[in-house]
């Protein structure tokens, strides 16, 4: 059994800045791919940014330059730096764990609204 748990998220005004954290707990040999998805209303979930085999980082064209993911696969854990926010990041935003042999897996997801 794997369980993700995340924090952060809220509302913040356009330009600002927030932080998400997901750490992992569980049956965890090797991560794979560990990051964030996000997902607004009426429209699919994307990928934000992910680390592959917590040494390469993967980012969305548009957040590009504004959000920062780092992890530490000792630790099983992994932060999304976002700054420069805008309305168009909105979303949930959701914590993605990819497990060498056992399969994929979701947070239950947190609310990001940037909003004046």
């Amino acid at each position: 059994q794997v369980h993700l748990v995340e924090s952060g998220g809220g509302l913040v005004q356009p330009g600002g800045s927030l932080g998400l954290s997901c750490a992992a707990s569980g049956s965890i040999r090797r991560i794979d791919v560990m990051g964030w998805y996000r997902q607004a209303p009426g429209k699919q979930r994307d990928l934000v940014a992910v680390m592959i085999a917590g040494l390469t980082a993967n980012y969305a064209d548009s957040v590009k330059g504004r959000f920062t993911i780092s992890g530490d696969n000792a630790k099983n854990t992994v932060h999304l730096q976002m700054n420069s926010l805008k309305a168009e990041d909105s979303a949930v935003y959701y914590c993605y764990l990819k497990i060498g042999g056992l399969g994929s897996y979701w947070g239950q997801g947190t609310q990001v609204t940037v909003s004046s």
